[in-house]
């Protein structure tokens, strides 16, 4: 395929192509199989180095004029994929690469891990009375919460480390929390040995 799309910022094996790039989203949004935000699709392309940011905005303009995806919701805000959309993603998915096929899935699926993460462990910064900031870290299981801490940081940037971090291994912080508050020194210790 003729390479006609801008390729700043794109990594060595990114796409070049604007169709592929149209394919890609195809491809992406038939593999989630639900709405999905248009910020996240956009920003999973460009932060792994598939296509720029342009290019990509740009396709999803026209796949959406060509009606192979559509917003799912009045807030302009979540994708699907339609169902020539799914016939592009399904008949023409082997003019991607394969590698760029398995980046894709990786990076999806990755995503979505995250977002499940990052759903089912809260965490809320609020300016505390005084100065500093209130942030509250919950985890759940889904259905009800098995944890909620407030820790007290000093400034906003210290408050999104605290969540940045705690959504890495939300699990961890639960089971050296419970050792600690029923004793288990050997996994408290364990846990601090990791850390430093």
């Amino acid at each position: 395929m003729k390479n006609d799309a801008f390729t700043e910022g794109i990594a060595p094996s990114g796409l070049r192509n604007r169709s592929e790039i149209g394919i890609l989203i195809c491809y992406i949004l038939d593999y989630i199989g639900k709405p999905f935000p248009k910020d996240d699709l956009i920003g999973l392309i460009q932060e792994n180095g598939f296509a720029n940011y342009f290019e990509t905005t740009s396709a999803v303009s026209e796949l959406i004029k060509n009606k192979n995806i559509e917003y799912s919701d009045e807030t302009g805000r979540n994708l699907s994929i339609t169902k020539n959309g799914k016939l592009i993603a399904s008949q023409l998915n082997s003019s991607l690469s394969l590698i760029i096929r398995h980046r894709a899935t990786s990076a999806t699926a990755n995503l979505l891990l995250k977002k499940k993460i990052e759903h089912e462990n809260p965490v809320s910064i609020a300016r505390a009375e005084g100065g500093g900031y209130n942030v509250n870290l919950r985890i759940t299981d889904g259905i009800r919460d098995l944890m909620s801490l407030t820790l007290f940081v000093p400034d906003i940037k210290e408050a999104n480390a605290v969540k940045r971090n705690f959504h890495k291994n939300p699990e961890r912080l639960y089971s050296v929390v419970l050792a600690a508050v029923i004793g288990d020194k050997d996994i408290v210790k364990s846990a601090l040995e990791e850390l430093l």
